[in-house]
């Protein structure tokens, strides 16, 4: 199973010879290599598995692709134990 995320491509940049580029995740930057897709530009969207950007995306189709994770995130956290109260330690 490949499990692909969208992000924002907020700068491009050569490192040692490949294109690489900073991708915003919803607020969280990490780097990626893009040379999958060397057309790519700034203020685009792009789907990265394991450091590679796969594809380009529309805005719309990364805006769908965004909600689906904050709704699976809140799923997520509604499934989670609420955490009890922790006993002190006795001895």
């Amino acid at each position: 199973m490949c499990l692909a995320i969208p992000g924002k491509v907020i700068k491009i940049f050569d490192e040692g010879g490949l294109k690489m580029g900073h991708i915003d995740y919803s607020g969280t930057v990490n780097k990626a290599c893009l040379e999958y897709v060397p057309e790519i530009k700034e203020g685009q969207y792009t789907l990265v598995h394991a450091g590679f950007a796969l594809s380009i995306l529309d805005e719309g189709e990364a805006q769908k692709s965004l909600e689906t994770w904050a709704e699976m995130e809140d799923i997520i956290q509604m499934d989670e134990p609420e955490e009890s109260p922790r006993k002190p330690f006795q001895s």
